[in-house]
């Protein structure tokens, strides 16, 4: 059994943005791995269109100037725009732009699916991988924006993943080398975040400046839900 799209009482609205988050089944770990991380983030990469010429398995398995003719080709419209993004060992986060009616359901229902389906043939398992249905928050103004930013790209440091910033600034699974200038890959549209900055040095700072109070507040989150 795999993940897929279900009814949702508020329906998720094209061109508005979207904070897009979900765990792994039991809490347990879906990214256990360097193997694991990257095929998750070649899915985010290749699920992002509404007409891939065929699925990524299948893409990952030809040869590379069969890939570039396929590259070549219309892959048809972006669902989503994807703004930043943060892999954990045992969740994920998305910032999405919803670019088309029903993008982010369709464009999630793609991406766990075939992760599932490449982890439980991996691991010799069967069954769902993650929640069923993932959790997302409408980005109502630029302040909600920003910090949405900053407490996506932070997750590493304050669940304690990365011990120190020096460590976050290397994080290979998140979207934030990419907005510091450190990340050669580049997947996210970052001119809605970063035309708040004058510099990605300043973003940077923006970042690292809140990082050991969203690290204290993460130590007592399990206080606050109780409240």
């Amino acid at each position: 059994m795999v993940w897929m799209a279900t009814y949702r009482k508020v329906p998720l609205v094209t061109g508005e943005l979207y904070h897009v988050f979900n765990r792994g089944l039991d809490k347990r770990t879906t990214f256990g791995n360097q193997a694991e991380f990257i095929r998750f983030y070649q899915t985010l990469k290749f699920y992002r269109f509404s007409n891939p010429p065929l699925n990524l398995s299948k893409f990952l398995e030809i040869n590379q100037s069969k890939r570039e003719d396929y590259l070549e080709t219309s892959w048809g419209e972006k669902l989503v725009s994807i703004k930043c993004y943060c892999l954990m060992p045992n969740h994920f986060h998305l910032l999405l732009e919803q670019l088309v009616d029903g993008g982010i359901s369709r464009y999630l229902s793609q991406v766990l699916n075939s992760y599932t389906r490449y982890f439980n043939t991996k691991t010799k398992r069967v069954g769902q991988l993650f929640l069923d249905q993932f959790k997302n928050v409408l980005v109502e103004n630029e302040e909600q924006l920003l910090h949405l930013s900053r407490y996506i790209h932070l997750n590493p440091y304050s669940s304690n993943v990365v011990s120190n910033l020096r460590g976050l600034e290397k994080y290979e699974w998140s979207s934030l080398l990419e907005y510091i200038g450190g990340g050669e890959e580049s997947i996210c549209d970052k001119d809605t975040v970063l035309a708040s900055f004058k510099t990605r040095g300043s973003y940077r700072k923006f970042v690292f400046d809140r990082a050991d109070y969203q690290r204290e507040l993460k130590k007592i989150e399990h206080l606050l839900a109780e409240q």
